[in-house]
């Protein structure tokens, strides 16, 4: 399909490929394909429901880029823009910048416009940032959209212990999975861990609401466990899935768009590279293009829908590689050199990687963290150490524009600003010491299961 003319919004024109238009936007597919005369018009003119801001913006979202989207006309021109021409990657670029400044316009207007999925992307925000946003939220936005935001299920932090499996007579009382009471400031029980669950060196990640318990460990030859587990929050029952087509342990795990990530780990006391997915739709595991190097026990995260793992080159090198599902390839992002490098956590906030590593002289108890942004590819030094005497800041689960670390004795809530997490409150520590898996469920309203 070539150009045959420009596309002219309000008092400005455009020069897109219609090939292009009809890849990214359901709208301009449509015409193009429905032999009616603007299809076939030296100019393209768009009357109603698309401004010129709206257009431009959309046009760099189907770009690849990541365009800035501060002012509130601008956003409201771009959900119009992302309704009237069904432009999916910007709709998926809107809910992915909805944050505590921009979420009840967001909400409102993908209320107006139709535009469901972001609407329901505000909704869950809102849900779990109401305490913070109520004042502006119960002013400013009808009620019917309060009453729909506070009808869904509120995400919650949920941590477990490291175990193995055990006999049913002999079920280890700390074999649980917890979540944490943010009203009450401490751990709750949510489910017991399958009698055949282990944690010791597994991969855990949720996936689709679903929290997923993969290989680990079990005796002391370290045999792996084949079977991996699935908890659904909605009904409070254990499933049982397949394991890796390689059996491994101490790997990483991460879910992401459907499927779940397993990125190298070990075999026998060998580190190895080899990654697989496994399509929960299907409930297939398949072979992926191995990691770049042999790693172990490596920290992930996913910002802006894209996966990043971290590889340590001793004694101060961490590279940063995306691996992206669509090209089945790994590229390198971005290299960390500092002094003890080696990125204990890794958590995504908007557009920003930060990378938690140990302290100087090996001091364990302090943690220093530093910010990568995939957007400009800029590194931050954060300000401060995150310290205290209670442990360190090696894991962390990011919710909104908040962040919590657990330990044994502590748990806190940082807010997330600028270049900077501020710490916000404190609460009980998790119930059992010993090393923490972490993440986020959304549990029913009515409580867990």
């Amino acid at each position: 399909m070539d150009l045959q003319g420009p596309v002219k919004v309000e008092a400005s024109c455009f020069a897109v490929e219609r090939a292009f238009l009809a890849r990214h936007s359901d709208f301009f597919c449509a015409l193009f394909q429905s032999g009616m005369k603007e299809s076939r018009q030296a100019e393209l003119h768009l009357r109603g429901g698309v401004r010129a801001k709206g257009f431009l913006i959309a046009l760099a979202v189907c770009r690849g880029e990541v365009p800035e989207i501060g002012e509130p006309d601008e956003l409201v021109a771009a959900v119009e823009c992302a309704a009237f021409l069904q432009v999916a990657c910007l709709v998926r670029h809107l809910c992915d910048i909805v944050d505590s400044d921009n979420c009840l316009l967001l909400y409102q207007a993908a209320w107006i416009f139709g535009v469901r999925a972001l609407f329901h992307s505000a909704a869950l925000f809102l849900c779990d940032a109401f305490e913070d946003l109520r004042e502006a939220a119960e002013s400013s936005i009808p009620d019917e959209l309060l009453r729909y935001s506070q009808s869904l299920s509120p995400t919650a932090f949920i941590a477990l212990g490291t175990h193995s499996p055990s006999m049913e007579l002999l079920q280890d009382s700390f074999r649980v999975v917890c979540y944490l009471d943010e009203n009450a400031g401490e751990w709750k029980h949510l489910t017991n861990l399958p009698t055949l669950c282990s944690t010791l060196m597994a991969g855990i990640a949720v996936l689709d609401n679903r929290l997923y318990i993969v290989g680990g460990v079990y005796g002391y030859g370290k045999d792996t466990v084949d079977s991996s587990f699935c908890y659904n929050p909605e009904s409070g029952i254990w499933t049982t899935l397949p394991g890796p087509q390689q059996p491994r342990y101490d790997f990483t795990l991460l879910g992401h768009e459907g499927r779940l990530y397993a990125i190298g780990g070990e075999v026998n006391k060998r580190t190895i590279s080899a990654a697989e997915r496994y399509d929960a739709a299907k409930g297939e595991w398949t072979v992926i293009q191995h990691a770049p190097r042999p790693v172990a026990s490596a920290a992930c995260a996913v910002a802006r829908r894209r996966i990043f793992v971290c590889f340590w080159k001793p004694p101060d090198t961490t590279d940063i590689f995306e691996y992206i599902p669509a090209r089945d390839e790994w590229k390198l992002a971005t290299t960390m050199i500092r002094p003890q490098s080696y990125g204990h956590c890794m958590a995504a906030h908007r557009d920003n990687l930060y990378v938690m590593r140990n302290g100087p002289c090996d001091d364990f108890l302090r943690c220093l963290m530093d910010c990568y942004n995939i957007t400009t590819g800029q590194w931050t030094a954060m300000e401060g150490h995150y310290i205290n005497s209670k442990g360190a800041l090696f894991t962390a689960m990011i919710r909104g524009d908040s962040a919590f670390t657990v330990k044994h004795m502590l748990t806190l809530e940082y807010t997330i600003a600028g270049d900077k997490w501020t710490p916000r409150r404190q609460m009980k520590g998790f119930p059992k010491s010993g090393s923490l898996w972490t993440c986020l469920l959304r549990l029913p309203k009515t409580g867990p299961a």
